[in-house]
């Protein structure tokens, strides 16, 4: 950083003259540069030093042990935005509105007394200006401040802990991401369509999910990665969930900013998931285990002392990011909370999806409104259990073999999750899907038989088997019939136009019609002097 001696070197006679009276010295010299080794080297005298700091007002101490524990600059961004700008102004306004005696920011009292100064900088986001005390001077006041200026905690927690109403519903954090992971993996393979999962009242987007396993190298390109899904359905719960935190904790393309439900990112500019990321988890974790943390206030808290976060030079204008409900631009720093507020807050919500935050709200389903950093999740290696009746139903434990479920899924039809268990239905629909991939009823078979010690009923054993033989022996669907008075009629529309519609006999007078040509069946019995009546059940 600049010295003293450089960063004033820029001003007039008369900005050293008001920065001398703030000091209580009265400078000899009328020519600039004698005047500025003058005033720097009286500035630069520790008990004169000293003397100044003591008659500080506490927010100049506050702002000026800022920049002490940040190395002695700030982005003026961020500065300036919790201590005031400074008014730009020449010599001459200066001097006729005299703004020194009639300060507008705490920034304004320290500038004028050459405790801070502005400059452009190099960083690794590019040329960015902060304020900033003078090098020499910065050491000066270090050497005496211990006694005028209190330190900062450094990694003292943001915010305040949670009051009883904030956790009164707790929701303990899980590894239930794992069974999700399990059930849209399996349903990848089959081909279908994924449904948006929903546990412990906390909403997982299918979106999100995809985007984790897809950073997690078990999906790629939209396609599962094979061998690294085995490895990951084999794993024990403990460490197939330490393994999804990991790739979330390491990516770069996790982008918590554009998963977020409320709001739309366009455009081609680019943030920093996980140095934001990692900035957050030290503040996260700096709380202590166990203790339930107010997620507002550490949010405000946020906002207060580090409110470009992940912003690049405090830029609120250059990222095009827009309301989900109403298509509203969030453009400035006036949507901070609906924006960067809200990515903390999701950020927060991720660690309870990946098992290491408990989360509280206060009210039941409400919006989470307190966290706790885990302590540990209750383990419950594979102890679950599987179930087989003889209808074909089939129901396996949350905590049975992750990877036997996800092979039982792409032979079943699946129902409704109830009570920690999947529940899946064997039918001759699933097993023909199952048998176009290649997969064959014995093979079902032999994994029942293998993981419920043989204890399959003798009903399904038999179905299976003469699946695996004869494939599809009974058909139930839905049939369009014509039932007619006598049958000539039958005889009659065979060889008019819509003769082709007409498919298998049932009776003399009722015959099946292919879906889709009612109006064509009923226009050709109009031509024959015959008017319909039909009867469609909704």
């Amino acid at each position: 950083m600049p010295d003293l001696f450089h960063s004033l070197h820029k001003t007039d006679i008369g900005h050293l003259r008001i920065i001398a009276e703030f000091w209580g010295l009265e400078l000899e010299s009328n020519d600039f540069d004698s005047a500025l080794e003058e005033l720097c080297a009286s500035l630069l005298d520790l008990e004169t030093v000293s003397e100044t700091l003591d008659i500080l007002q506490a927010p100049a101490k506050t702002a000026l042990t800022e920049l002490i524990n940040t190395n002695g600059k700030i982005e003026w961004s961020v500065f300036a935005r919790k201590h005031g700008e400074i008014r730009e102004m020449g010599a001459g306004k200066r001097d006729r509105e005299r703004p020194h005696l009639k300060p507008t920011s705490t920034s304004e009292i320290l500038f004028y007394r050459a405790l801070i100064a502005k400059a452009f900088f190099e960083t690794d986001k590019g040329l960015q200006e902060f304020a900033y005390i003078p090098e020499d001077l910065l050491e000066v006041i270090q050497e005496v401040g211990a006694t005028h200026i209190s330190p900062l905690q450094i990694n003292e927690p943001l915010g305040r802990p949670a009051t009883p109403v904030e956790k009164s519903f707790e929701i303990s954090a899980n590894n239930f991401i794992l069974d999700d992971a399990t059930t849209y993996l399996a349903q990848m393979r089959i081909g279908g369509r994924v449904a948006t999962s929903e546990t412990s009242g906390v909403s997982r987007p299918q979106v999100g999910l995809h985007t984790l396993l897809t950073t997690a190298n078990l999906i790629k390109k939209d396609t599962l990665h094979p061998e690294n899904v085995k490895t990951f359905l084999e794993a024990s719960r403990t460490e197939a969930l330490n393994f999804l935190y990991n790739a979330w904790l390491k990516s770069d393309t996790f982008d918590e900013l554009r998963l977020i439900p409320t709001i739309i990112c366009e455009g081609e500019w680019k943030n920093q998931p996980q140095i934001t990321r990692e900035f957050l988890i030290n503040l996260i974790n700096d709380i202590s285990q166990g203790k339930w943390w107010s997620l507002n206030a550490f949010v405000k808290a946020i906002k207060e002392k580090f409110p470009d976060f992940q912003r690049p030079a405090g830029d609120y204008d250059s990222w095009f990011i827009k309301r989900e409900s109403d298509g509203q631009y969030l453009r400035g720093f006036a949507y901070w909370d609906s924006v960067d507020g809200a990515l903390i807050k999701y950020v927060i919500q991720t660690l309870h999806w990946l098992g290491k935050v408990d989360i509280a709200s206060t009210d039941e389903n409400g919006i989470t409104t307190a966290f706790r950093v885990n302590t540990v999740i209750e383990k419950k290696e594979e102890t679950g259990k599987i179930v087989v009746a003889s209808n074909g139903k089939i129901s396996v434990s949350r905590y049975f073999s992750r990877a036997t479920r996800y092979q039982i899924a792409r032979f079943c039809e699946w129902d409704e999750e109830k009570n920690d268990n999947f529940n899946y239905s064997i039918s001759a629909k699933s097993l023909k899907r199952a048998n176009e991939q290649g997969l064959k009823a014995e093979q079902l078979l032999a994994l029942l038989v293998k993981h419920t010690n043989n204890n399959v009923p003798p009903a399904l054993v038999k179905a299976l088997k003469n699946w695996n033989t004869n494939g599809s022996e009974a058909r139930v669907e839905n049939l369009f019939v014509l039932r007619v008075s006598k049958p000539e009629i039958i005889e009659e529309m065979r060889k008019s136009k819509a003769g082709k519609f007409l498919g298998e006999l049932l009776s003399p007078t009722a015959v099946i019609i292919k879906s889709g040509t009612i109006q064509k069946i009923t226009a050709a019995l109009a031509e024959l002097g015959l008017l319909a009546e039909v009867y469609i059940d909704e």
